[in-house]
């Protein structure tokens, strides 16, 4: 039963993701601002609600195993397989300002959850842990990155007030498509992470590695079809800002309402994948300035990336 309802969730993600595109962009257009920025926000947020659900159930479980590798894997899967599936089924344009502000944001980001996590080194103390007040910082630094999300979305709207014909779309149907497709994207998703944990405890997997594979692709994957999906309409902005987004909301609000909700102790082996998400979130920066672009061969280059890592934390745990 468990195999049936994995892949009742996987139709309701692909569908909703395709929904959710759809009716997001077209609010992008009737708003005036760029695609980018619905994808920084409300597709980002939409599409993190996973794994916000796993690690906050997680946490109030006293499982901080599974919040922080859920997390930190989710992260890993969205910068490899898919900003690397999207690009290679269409190569992604980069706006300047994501690669000034958004995708450094990204990095600020993880560099930050390295050093609270860096409690023995840092401190001298006995344990790793992410307190609360370290998640009342991550959800302080996220107020500031929706700050500055909003700031540029009205600047852009006056500066595009006069450039856009929006007579075509109706307001009430692309916000129940949107809505339609995010209820989909939850509810399948839910259904992914609960029956795909039942069967990776049932083969004998650790809290660790299930947080960081089974769970974290399972929770990734309205990004991985939403962004495939916006790559194929050819909706750049909406395809990499809602990976740069997912990514930023994962950390800062994800870990931070986790944190505040109960301490998070830190498994000494998450130190490795969250410099690994750190250098893989700088070659995405390095990527996106060639050109603007992130191309097929980066894409296939990410996806092989995120094999070599699989097989380096399956046989690692």
């Amino acid at each position: 039963m468990s195999y049936v309802l994995l892949l009742v969730g996987f139709a309701l993600l692909i569908k909703g993701a395709d929904l959710f595109v759809d009716g997001a962009s077209n609010i992008a257009r009737l708003l005036r601002v760029p695609p980018i920025l619905i994808g920084l926000t409300i597709v980002a947020f939409g599409t993190s609600s996973p794994e916000a659900t796993v690690s906050i159930i997680a946490a109030l479980q006293d499982n901080a195993a599974v919040s922080l590798g859920n997390v930190v894997g989710s992260n890993v899967f969205n910068v490899t397989l898919v900003v690397g599936a999207a690009a290679f089924l269409y190569p992604l344009v980069v706006e300047s300002e994501t690669i000034k502000k958004e995708i450094p944001f990204t990095l600020l980001a993880s560099v930050a959850l390295l050093v609270l996590i860096s409690d023995m080194a840092l401190q001298g103390v006995n344990d790793n842990l992410l307190t609360r007040s370290d998640g009342i910082i991550f959800l302080l630094f996220l107020s500031i990155f929706m700050y500055y999300v909003i700031e540029i979305g009205l600047k852009s709207r006056k500066e595009t007030a006069h450039e856009l014909s929006t007579s075509s779309i109706k307001r009430g149907k692309n916000i129940a498509l949107t809505l339609a497709g995010l209820a989909a994207i939850i509810f399948g998703g839910d259904l992914v992470v609960d029956n795909g944990k039942e069967i990776a405890y049932s083969l004998g997997m650790s809290e660790t590695l299930v947080g960081l594979t089974i769970i974290a692709i399972g929770t990734s994957l309205p990004e991985l079809v939403t962004s495939i999906s916006a790559a194929l309409k050819k909706e750049s902005g909406i395809a990499l800002g809602n990976i740069v987004g997912s990514n930023i909301f994962n950390i800062l609000f994800v870990l931070g309402a986790s944190a505040v909700i109960t301490p998070l102790s830190v498994n000494g082996k998450i130190f490795t994948d969250v410099l690994i998400m750190i250098a893989l979130s700088l070659l995405l920066f390095v990527f996106s300035r060639t050109n603007h672009t992130v191309g097929k061969k980066e894409g296939l280059f990410l996806v092989v990336l995120y094999v070599v890592y699989l097989v380096y934390i399956i046989l690692r745990n």
